[in-house]
């Protein structure tokens, strides 16, 4: 696969915070491009272009054992190391690349690119280093998981539904979607995301002709979506990044304004 603009606003995003959590100077990475190579696509703090768009193979220098292997892979001293092979030696040279480390970024047991940070000299990588490293890397898993989400959820909001439970299949569409909204750092797949939730929540009033004298806030209607779906006040705060306390005040300002005594009321 290839990455889409918001991936790339991840992954640039994740090299900032590796360069900030390590004080490395240099990070670059790639997602998967196919089935076995990494295209490096995004430099943060590099001199020259040397390393941009490199095709890194599985198995091949450091960031292809990475991903071979499943695991981080650090080395002292690139150039010299005899733990790697040394088919980009001139890419690394070029921007005058040491010490590198490199951590692959797995979803679902599947690796969809590599993290890399590096130093100009040579020198040992502590595991300080490489756990500010993992934790970058572990960003951009999470931010490909919601990506995932979304798209699956996009996609299942746009058939159309029919049958008994037609209703609540857009329900718990819409609860989901809304829930994942907060947590999508792109622009575009966000905004697209809340205009589904929008349709969503007009196709779930079975009688959206009737006129409404009640108005919700954006943060009541979210808090009743998740209680539709079955959510608890915590599991609702969580998906919500709110505090427990937080949504039980959304809910009960919900129910005051709809004139609601319980929490079934308020939402049906």
């Amino acid at each position: 696969m290839t990455a889409d603009g918001g991936e790339a606003v991840e992954m640039r995003s994740a090299l900032l915070r590796l360069r900030r959590g390590t004080g490395l100077p240099v990070a670059f990475g790639g997602l998967l491009e196919g089935q076995r190579q990494v295209r490096i696509g995004e430099l943060s703090g590099t001199g020259t272009r040397a390393l941009y768009g490199l095709a890194v193979s599985a198995g091949n220098g450091l960031g292809g054992k990475a991903v071979a292997l499943s695991r981080p892979c650090a080395v002292t001293d690139y150039h010299d190391s005899r733990h790697i092979s040394h088919e980009y030696d001139g890419a690394v040279a070029a921007e005058g690349l040491r010490s590198v480390l490199a951590v692959p970024v797995v979803v679902r047991r599947r690796v969809r690119g590599v993290l890399y940070g590096a130093l100009r000299t040579a020198q040992p990588l502590g595991d300080r280093t490489l756990a500010a490293a993992v934790a970058a890397a572990r960003d951009v898993e999470q931010a490909l998981v919601v990506r995932d989400e979304v798209r699956q959820l996009l996609a299942t909001a746009r058939e159309p539904v029919a049958g008994p439970g037609a209703w609540e299949q857009v329900r718990e569409a819409h609860s989901a979607l809304r829930g994942l909204a907060p947590r999508v750092l792109d622009p575009t797949l966000r905004e697209e995301l809340l205009a589904v939730c929008g349709r969503l929540a007009t196709a779930a009033t079975p009688f959206p002709h009737r006129e409404r004298d009640v108005s919700l806030s954006p943060r009541e209607v979210d808090v009743l979506t998740c209680v539709a779906g079955g959510l608890t006040n915590a599991k609702t705060a969580e998906r919500l990044g709110l505090r427990p306390e937080t949504v039980k005040g959304y809910l009960r300002a919900a129910m005051r304004k709809l004139g609601a005594h319980t929490r079934l009321e308020a939402v049906v």
